[in-house]
């Protein structure tokens, strides 16, 4: 299979948080760093890790936002989608040829 040689090329979205984080970005472009731990229910720890990661590859962008305090965003990126859109399609191309 053809489809799953191509899904399993990318080592950032193939880890299940790593795609939860992006699943949960990719219809709202940016979210604040305590709704996806909420979401996703795992520390903050682990959460910081997967986003730094999704940051080195060029996937999201995380900033800091002023509200009535400071507090972290995170952004999906044009490579980011594209990925996600990419990586999605695969993933629907393995499933028809079930």
């Amino acid at each position: 299979m053809e489809s799953l040689r191509e899904l399993t090329k990318n080592h950032v979205l193939g880890n299940p948080i790593r795609l939860g984080i992006m699943l949960f970005l990719l219809p709202r472009e940016k979210v604040l760093f305590r709704d996806l731990l909420e979401v996703l229910e795992i520390t903050p720890g682990n959460l910081d890790s997967h986003l730094k990661a999704l940051e080195k590859a060029g996937y999201v962008e995380i900033y800091k936002v002023i509200a009535d305090r400071p507090r972290t965003a995170v952004k999906i990126t044009e490579k980011g989608a594209k990925e996600m859109a990419e990586y999605l399609a695969t993933l629907k191309k393995i499933l028809s040829e079930i």
